[in-house]
């Protein structure tokens, strides 16, 4: 009896090793119920709680805003975080879509309304740090095509924004011209154009203005919220991650 209890201990023994050796060969990491074992370690996973974001209406309206956290349904093509711009150069350190709240509520809006007859707002450039505004008065400093840092534009206030129009499905709508294309063909008061153009035009113009944006007669691409023409420069800089 007892030589039989002596077998049955080197056995248990035996598939210890034979358990650790195991173990060994699977880099010395084991996840078994959601909890991994190291050598010297023990850790609970646990789910990263997301990002609590909070609700647009209990936010001052002068405040700044990233709009993908609070919408889905725009499209980004921020092109000053690229070379692909009338600069040739790079000015934003990451592409980021920044306004002040009353501007996310009116772009909100309008693009509720821009989904009704199937596409949705595009976006080239929102609020723009004034450090970026001097950055680009440098590489072209002509008031035609930069406004002045000294100044400051709307853009810098966190009331404008450059925007295109696309299909639901991503198909970007003919506008005539590419974004900041410095010619008549881009000017709203330009009719010499394809009758599908100057209705994608009207969409655009007349739907911004129902939300409180103006246009400039020179860019079809550039809107304005009026009740952002008073607000102060801003310098405010998002993280990159």
């Amino acid at each position: 009896m007892r030589s039989y209890s002596y077998i049955l201990v080197a056995l248990c023994l035996c598939w210890g090793c034979k358990e650790k050796s195991t173990r060994k060969k699977e880099n010395d990491t084991i996840v078994q119920d959601s909890v991994i074992t190291t050598e010297s370690t023990v850790v609970k996973i646990k789910e990263v709680p997301k990002k609590k974001v909070p609700e647009l209406a209990s936010l001052p309206d002068t405040l700044f805003i990233r709009l993908a956290d609070y919408s889905d349904g725009f499209a980004y093509d921020m092109r000053y975080a690229t070379e692909n711009n009338f600069l040739k150069e790079q000015v934003y350190d990451c592409a980021e879509c920044y306004t002040r709240v009353k501007t996310a509520k009116a772009l909100l809006k309008a693009n509720a309304e821009f989904k009704k007859h199937g596409v949705k707002i595009k976006f080239f450039d929102c609020y723009r740090p004034n450090s970026v505004q001097y950055k680009m008065w440098k590489i072209v400093p002509n008031p035609q095509y930069v406004a002045n840092p000294k100044k400051g534009s709307i853009h810098n206030k966190g009331g404008a924004v450059d925007i295109t129009l696309e299909t639901l499905d991503g198909l970007e709508l003919d506008m005539g011209t590419d974004f900041d294309f410095f010619g008549k063909r881009a000017y709203h008061d330009m009719t010499d154009l394809p009758q599908e153009i100057l209705d994608n035009r009207t969409l655009l113009k007349e739907t911004m203005e129902k939300f409180g944006f103006w246009s400039i007669r020179t860019e079809w691409w550039h809107y304005n919220l009026s009740a952002a023409s008073n607000d102060p420069v801003a310098n405010f800089k998002w993280e990159c991650e």
